[in-house]
């Protein structure tokens, strides 16, 4: 089975992570976030040695998130930056083939104990399985 793993962050995360620090997140430092990158690295390590590993990847800050509608000719409208600073957002996501619901809440519990500053906000981990159903085209 096929899920989809989240970690959450904010805009103020972000910033954070950048050395700009606010009522939301303190700023991190150069050695926080050598760690953290280690340890996610780490995780990834050994989800592509397990074979569970399908992708990985982060996303760039909610700032750079755009909504688009359309309007009542079909023609794009795009609303940019759509989040507020704290607003929760997903910040990056793995796509895992494990056996078991209980190994990706296993893998998900160790995401969640990455490291960071003290006072830093925590997120859940987000897990949801993929619909691999074969769609309304089989049959």
């Amino acid at each position: 089975m096929k899920y989809l793993v989240m970690v959450q962050g904010a805009q103020a995360d972000y910033d954070a992570m950048r050395g700009q620090s606010s009522g939301h997140s303190p700023a991190w430092s150069e050695p926080e976030l050598r760690a953290m990158f280690a340890y996610m690295n780490s995780i990834n390590d050994d989800l592509r040695d397990s074979g569970e590993l399908v992708d990985a990847r982060g996303l760039v800050e909610p700032a750079r998130t755009r909504f688009v509608t359309a309007d009542t000719e079909g023609r794009p409208v795009v609303q940019e930056n759509p989040y507020g600073a704290t607003m929760e957002v997903t910040a990056g996501y793995w796509v895992l083939d494990c056996a078991t619901p209980e190994r990706v809440a296993e893998i998900a519990a160790r995401v969640a104990q990455c490291p960071q500053p003290a006072g830093a906000p925590e997120y859940p981990v987000v897990i949801r399985p993929v619909d691999e159903g074969e769609g309304p085209e089989a049959g």
